[in-house]
């Protein structure tokens, strides 16, 4: 051998060496990339998450002296921003502080037409912006408080206005010679008084009004006697209920919905024995009060319909304290509460989640007052020893706890505790249901179905194609199968949702038939060919004997929809879904999981199919010859040797569909209805974690609770086909190892 050659032959070596060294690290680098792309996609979702399972936080911000120990105070609110109070003083002053320092920004004189002092303030709005003056003449002054917004210097600053939306002149009450109870509903163009006067009295007054007008005549007065010492005086935002209350615990709800025909509703004990009520107060919504006792426990009543269609208080839910309640405060934009009981501490509740989130000790002071702004994000305390304690509340995501999220809990005006999601509502006075349970339900329930038509179609026909089936056909065959999973799934759900849910729905007998009619019939097909005589049979090549099952299964398909109408007319009075309906109770929504099963199915069948026929393709020729050799048939061969060497694919091949129908978005969001329930029913549909996830995400604001409660759905749904795909290549490595000594 001469130089050149063996030169030649080194550089050969050499670029086969670098080329190999560049593939290896590639690829190492493409496997070390996805591997790295996936972690940060895991952390990246607890990253958004994490937030919502932090606990809530009361911190002191600032201290101050009061400058109004002089004074009476009759009222105080907090602004929305949480910069300003205002605090309206019984000689009709009315001053506007600092929430930092106490230093005094604005203040007002009110005229009190001759009143000598102001003896009550009602707020008539959520926030308490709109008032009603209760003067010592028993005549009622309305005001309402606004702030315009300046920017000054870079600076936002609030210039606190004070206006009179029916006049600057006190109303006058007929017939009401002292008020001792009274409370104020504006809803739309329509104000109406609720008073109990001193002799136990309830009058009711209702006013049609506009903004600056003064209220005249009104429109609806009525009278109604009460059988009750009442000490507490409750009504809803809309003015359709009306609660009042003694110290006892004796409850009584009137339906003021219509002033001319009151009625009493129910009656009603809300405290247990021997215990006194303290603190009665309505949650955001106006369905339920929050009724705290002289021991420290809060009970939570909602207003709902019994089985005989009357309205009644059912007890819901219960938190404790270790000591009496000073304070009870509904939050006003959630269905939460703040509370302060008798040794200074802080507690908050929130009703849905079912849970106190917070106890916090603040202070050893007495509290004369306490205030929450609007946000809840602010909570002002004033001792009587005059101190004010400014505490900024960190409560962001109080919707959610364990139970809130897979658990049934007791909802607002639902007879029984429920799996439910609903995270959006025409108001501000919805209750959030952030059950996962039906969307993770959904998702099982839909993989099921398609895994049911996919599975056996997909591993049967495999085995068929890789086993029985002439080499050329199978050429034919599983190419046009593997170019199935090349079709957009948003393809497959707009057929499914729009065309073939319809031909479901009416020829359902018939698309239920085939899972009968074709087993059967191409059970009795081939029995009939094989008593064919051989001659006719040595005719088809072997291997092709598949091609003749086309007619057979077109012809019976188009004859199961030719007699199913005749059947449902004679066995079903014509309709088998009203006949399944009455009979069973089961209901039929025209997007439904059997449509979902069949679309999905076509959907995985191609993956499950080219995995499972390549790993039995793959067994090696020496086995099944050996098999033969030794006298074995070939279904023998095929079930002791070949479906067991291959069964690490045929396992990964079904974990595979079973991932991919888990994370299915398309489909199941065209073509389910997306209703979020629980019922296992083939005729109902579902809501699954993806396509909610699809659906909510774009509308949902960023950061808040149902933000980050959509990406702890993504993480959810990410750690189960994390799990399936650990387990299946667990599983898959056992198979391998077990079965690789045949």
């Amino acid at each position: 051998m001469n130089h050149n050659s063996i030169t030649q032959q080194s550089w050969r070596q050499r670029k086969r060496a670098i080329i190999d060294n560049v593939a290896r690290y590639t690829i190492g680098l493409g496997g070390i990339s996805v591997i790295f792309a996936i972690v940060l996609i895991f952390f990246y979702l607890l990253w958004v998450v994490f937030p919502i399972f932090q606990s809530p936080t009361v911190e002191l911000k600032s201290q101050f002296s009061s400058p109004f120990i002089e004074d009476v105070t009759r009222y105080q609110v907090i602004e929305e921003s949480g910069q300003l109070v205002a605090r309206v003083q019984s000689n009709g002053d009315l001053v506007f502080f600092s929430m930092t320092d106490g230093k005094e920004v604005h203040s007002e004189s009110i005229d009190l037409n001759g009143a000598n002092e102001i003896s009550q303030v009602i707020k008539y709005d959520v926030e308490g912006k709109r008032l009603v003056l209760i003067l010592d003449n028993h005549r009622l002054l309305f005001v309402e408080i606004s702030y315009r917004v300046n920017f000054v210097d870079g600076k936002r600053e609030l210039n606190p206005q004070v206006s009179f939306p029916f006049g600057d002149e006190s109303v006058e009450l007929e017939d009401v010679d002292q008020i001792v109870h009274i409370r104020v509903v504006r809803e739309d163009e329509k104000l109406t008084l609720l008073i109990i006067d001193a002799d136990n009295q309830l009058l009711m007054r209702s006013f049609e009004v506009e903004y600056g007008d003064e209220l005249g005549e009104p429109e609806v007065s009525s009278l109604q006697e009460i059988a009750l010492n009442v000490e507490f005086m409750v009504v809803d935002t809309f003015a359709q209920w009306l609660y009042l209350a003694n110290k006892d615990g004796q409850l009584v709800i009137y339906n003021i919905r219509d002033l001319e025909s009151v009625e009493l509703v129910d009656q009603m004990i809300i405290v247990e024995d021997e215990r006194q009520l303290k603190q009665l107060t309505m949650l955001l919504g106006g369905n339920s009060l929050m009724a705290a006792d002289d021991k420290g426990a809060v009970r939570q009543w909602s207003l709902q319909r019994d089985k005989k269609n009357q309205y009644r208080l059912k007890d819901i839910r219960g938190f404790k304290s270790d000591a009496e309640l000073t304070f009870l405060i509904a939050e006003m934009r959630r269905k939460g509460l703040v509370s302060v009981n008798q040794q200074g501490e802080v507690m908050l509740y929130h009703t849905t989640a079912d849970r106190l989130l917070l106890t916090e000790k603040i202070t050893d002071d007495k509290i004369l007052r306490a205030n929450l702004s609007p946000r809840a994000n602010k909570l002002l305390l004033e001792s009587v020893s005059g101190q004010f304690y400014n505490y900024e509340i960190k409560n962001p995501h109080p919707e959610l706890s364990w139970k809130s999220l897979w658990s049934e809990v007791q909802y607002e005006g639902y007879d029984e505790p429920k799996y439910i999601w609903q995270s959006s509502s025409a108001d501000n006075d919805f209750e959030p249901k952030f059950s996962l349970a039906p969307l993770a339900f959904g998702t099982l329930k839909a993989a099921f179905y398609a895994m049911l038509i996919a599975v056996p179609l997909s591993i049967m026909g495999a085995i068929y194609t890789a086993y029985f089936m002439a080499p050329k056909m199978r050429a034919l065959v599983k190419p046009s199968i593997e170019i199935m999973e090349a079709l957009p799934t948003v393809i497959l759900g707009f057929l499914a949702g729009l065309w073939f849910a319809p031909v479901v729905e009416n020829n359902l007998l018939a698309i239920l038939s085939l899972s009968f009619v074709l087993p059967a019939g191409l059970l009795l097909f081939a029995g009939l060919w094989t008593a064919m005589p051989l001659n006719i049979r040595r005719l088809v090549p072997y291997g092709w004997q598949a091609a003749l099952l086309m007619p057979v299964v077109i012809m019976l398909v188009w004859l199961s929809f030719m007699v199913a109408p005749l059947f449902e007319a004679v066995f079903f009075g014509g309709d088998i879904k009203h006949w399944l309906l009455d009979n069973f109770g089961i209901g039929y929504d025209q997007r439904n999981s059997l449509v979902v099963g069949i679309a999905m199915g076509l959907a995985v069948i191609p993956t499950i199919f080219s995995i499972t026929e390549d790993a039995i393709f793959s067994v090696p020729k020496h086995l099944t010859n050996g098999s033969l050799a030794l006298g074995a048939t070939p279904w023998q061969t095929l079930t002791r040797v070949v479906l067991l060497t291959a069964s690490p694919g045929i396992f990964s091949a079904v974990m595979i569909g079973l991932g991919r129908a888990v994370g299915e978005t398309m489909i199941v969001l065209m073509a389910t209805g997306n209703t979020p329930i629980m019922d296992m029913s083939i005729f109902q549909g579902m809501r699954t974690l993806s396509a909610n996830i699809a659906v909510e995400l774009p509308e949902s604001e960023v950061a808040s609770t149902h933000y980050r409660i959509l990406f702890l759905a993504a993480l959810v749904l990410f750690l189960v086909t994390f799990m399936f795909n650990t387990v299946a290549e667990v599983v898959r490595q056992r198979l391998r190892k077990r079965y690789s000594n045949l």
